[in-house]
Formats: structure tokens, sequence, C-alpha cells
């Protein structure tokens, strides 16, 4: 699980798929554009006030695997509100633009986004996400970029 800062908070994106599909190489790649980590491999979750948060388990915290590496140390974050299930999917599964899916955690229901792990854009795809939850494939393309501005041709 990862989180990243948005709109005055941390936003929680769970990673899910079976063991070698990518997700561990996914939160790495994730972490060098600014995601914090908080739980690799297990995660507890639970639901208060209609909300689903996630953490490690203590053994595990502030603990990631890199295949090649081992387990590795990496500040985390102690919890976080889950707000998006990423599924990785095989490159061919993953549809152009799908349709809403949600995914059941402690009883909340989540959006949820299958990805392809090993492309290099999947981070940032995760962060579009976050930042359209709720507005649909067709209001997110229509909606204003929220990131910083691009910059100005000519500008120094």
């Amino acid at each position: 699980m990862l989180a990243v800062r948005g709109e005055g908070r941390w936003r929680g994106v769970l990673i899910e798929g079976p063991s070698g599909s990518g997700k561990s190489d996914l939160a790495l790649r994730a972490l060098e554009q600014g995601f914090r980590l908080v739980a690799d491999d297990r995660v507890i979750v639970w639901a208060s006030g209609g909300r689903c948060f996630g953490r490690a388990p203590e053994p595990l915290a502030s603990l990631i695997e890199a295949r090649g590496l081992g387990v590795v140390a990496e500040p985390a974050l102690p919890f976080c509100q889950v707000e998006l299930v990423v599924r990785c999917a095989d490159r061919d599964a993953v549809e152009r633009v799908p349709e809403a899916e949600f995914s059941v955690r402690a009883g909340v229901a989540l959006p949820c986004l299958s990805l392809w792990p090993w492309e290099p854009t999947a981070p940032a795809k995760m962060r579009r996400a976050l930042d359209h939850l709720g507005a649909g494939p067709q209001r997110a393309y229509q909606a204003p970029f929220r990131g910083a501005p691009p910059p100005r041709m000519g500008a120094t």
C-alpha cells in the first residue's frame, strides 16, 4: 500500500495481485515519484466512519521487498485512508477506457483500477486516478489538471 499527498492529506492506494505480478516493482517506481510506503506484502485493513484504512503488520512496518536486493528499509507512514485499489493485470487485460469498477474492503466500496504494473506510466496513472476519483472517464478527460502547471515555452 502506498500513499501520495493530495488535497491536504495522504491518499492511499492498495495494490493487489498474485506473487510475482509486479506489485513491489510498481511500488518502488511510485516511491521515486513522490509516493510514500504504508505497507508492502501484507496490509491490515479496517473501516471507521464509513472509510477504509490500512497499515502494515508490526513486523513488516517500514520494509519493502526489492527483487534482486532482498528486503530493504523504507520510511513509511503508520497508516492511511485507502481511496483506490489497483489490480495488477496483464497488459492485454487492461481496457483503454474502462467502466467504473469497485472492490469492497472492510465493508467499504472502493474505486478499483486495473493496471499493467510494468508500464513506465503506471505510477502516474495511479496519481491521475486519485485526482479524478468519481469523475468517470468522460469528466476525467475534460477536468482541468490539478498538478503543477506545465512550464511555459521559452521560460528560463
